[in-house]
């Protein structure tokens, strides 16, 4: 039998404390499906203006010393809680996280983000040594986390506490990374024999992603093909050639949702509960979902979009095709923000064509939840996408896919085949809007087959995306990354 692991999970955002986007779902949600799985699991965050609103919290430690270049800098360690069973460590220092956001302001990135987060990568380690506890395994999540991995390979590697841990680094998203000019260098307590390109330089800069990118145990991103598609100079925004290098550690695990807190039957935000047994309530959250958005309701299908309005996210393809959507017999309705001149773009296109189009601005959550239920189809076009959310979120509500088959797109949705009845949605494979028209008009042909589209449905519904089945994956990657450290049970 095998015993469970310690682990320590390190992000710079997690949910419910702080979030700016998908790496906060998984940090919230992960760690406590590994701690249902039994293994002693905790996380560990920067303590952020307002967090204590989610929870009480207690001093762990109330001093830890942090060197930053020539200097030290003091900050404290606090504690709460992530759901019931999973500690949660705060490092706090007020002059690098008390703000107004995570990461910058309007007009740009905090000047200061690289001395915040090499602060946040060594205090990590500081107060672990200040705790006494030793995890197996640090898991470390994306730029913010980046010189973890590289601190324990170097100025901790001799450290009797943390010179045998083993790293898991994650890429959430490749096109982040964390880039800093090289007089930065000083800041991290590194050698200069570090800023070479077989480690953390960077076109003549300094990069996060790309040191724990060399530097961790293993690697892995959050969908398969996402991984495969970083090793290549189209998806691999520079890295490619790391990433090639690693190929053999480098692992796509899928990420998980809330299967409790997206389901149709229990939603309370929703006009009527249905199931995938009984899906007569799905027509009224339709009905309903008209009425509220202003659009005809005279059966046409109804594709829906809840997105960051963004060109990564295919959005601009979506405007192309309006117009030949609506002609085929389409409504749509949108809920995002995101980029001024898709904003104004997508109004114009609702104004030309009212009752087939409604596009609402901002983002409202319970609004989300009655378009994923009300619409027939959820369209995601994405450029590239590493895992999404909004694809699995939709299948769990009967809503069949039309995606962009790249990263986490391709691995979740299977292409249906209405002859066999079989698949759970529509994809196509060039970024233009000729080929996602292609795919919406399969998508109609079977809606007109409502016996078919109902199979779909089911299939759908029917898929597995709860967070057990990727934690176990997950506890596969740890036990490689202690094996390969030399440390703890594999």
């Amino acid at each position: 039998m095998t015993q469970p692991l310690r682990l320590l999970l390190i992000s710079s955002e997690v949910e419910p404390f702080a979030k700016t986007g998908g790496l906060a779902d998984v940090a919230g949600a992960l760690p406590q499906a590994l701690a249902t799985l039994g293994h002693d699991v905790r996380v560990l965050m920067p303590k952020y203006r307002g967090v204590e609103r989610h929870g009480t919290l207690r001093t762990a430690v109330p001093r830890v010393r942090v060197p930053i270049g020539d200097r030290t800098t003091e900050g404290a360690l606090l504690e709460g809680r992530l759901g019931r069973a999973v500690p949660v460590y705060f490092l706090a220092h007020d002059h690098y996280y008390d703000r107004p956001a995570l990461y910058g302001t309007g007009q740009g990135d905090y000047l200061d983000n690289c001395e915040r987060f090499i602060f946040f990568c060594r205090g990590a380690l500081e107060a672990l040594r200040a705790l006494g506890w030793t995890p197996h395994v640090i898991h470390a999540n994306d730029w913010q986390s980046g010189l973890v991995p590289v601190y324990l390979e170097t100025l901790y590697k001799d450290d009797p506490a943390l010179g045998e841990v083993g790293t898991l680094f994650t890429i959430h998203n490749l096109a982040y990374q964390g880039v800093f000019w090289h007089f930065d260098m000083p800041l991290t307590g590194l050698g200069w024999d570090l800023f070479t390109p077989a480690g953390l330089e960077f076109y003549g800069k300094l990069n996060f992603l790309k040191g724990g990118l060399v530097f961790a145990d293993v690697l892995n991103t959050v969908s398969k093909t996402y991984a495969q598609e970083i090793q290549t100079a189209e998806f691999g925004c520079g890295l490619e050639g790391v990433l090639q290098y690693r190929r053999a550690d480098l692992h796509g695990v899928v990420n998980g949702i809330d299967v409790a807190a997206w389901d149709p039957a229990t939603d309370r935000d929703l006009t009527k509960p249905y199931s995938a047994e009984d899906l007569a309530g799905k027509a009224a959250c339709k009905q309903a979902l008209a009425q509220e958005l202003g659009i005809d309701a005279d059966g046409a299908p109804i594709i829906g979009i809840v997105s960051r309005l963004a060109a990564q996210k295919g959005l601009d393809l979506v405007l192309e095709a309006l117009p030949e959507l609506v002609e085929a017999g389409f409504e749509l309705v949108l809920l995002g923000a995101g980029e001024p001149g898709l904003e104004t773009a997508f109004g114009q296109a609702a104004r030309a064509s009212r009752g087939r189009i409604a596009i609402r601005t901002g983002f409202d959550g319970a609004l989300a939840r009655r378009i994923y239920a009300g619409a027939d189809m959820f369209l995601m076009p994405s450029r590239y996408e590493p895992c999404g959310l909004g694809q699995m979120i939709s299948m769990r509500y009967g809503t069949i896919p039309i995606v962009r088959r790249t990263g986490g797109l391709a691995d979740t949705v299977v292409e249906a085949r209405p002859a066999r009845r079989t698949g759970t949605g529509f994809g196509f494979a060039e970024p233009t809007a000729r080929a996602l028209l292609e795919a919406a008009t399969r998508a109609l042909a079977a809606y007109r087959e409502p016996a078919l589209w109902r199979q779909l449905q089911r299939n759908a519904m029917a898929q597995d995306f709860s967070w057990p089945a990727s934690a176990r994956e997950y506890v596969a990657l740890y036990r490689k990354a202690a094996k390969a450290a030399g440390r703890g049970p594999t």
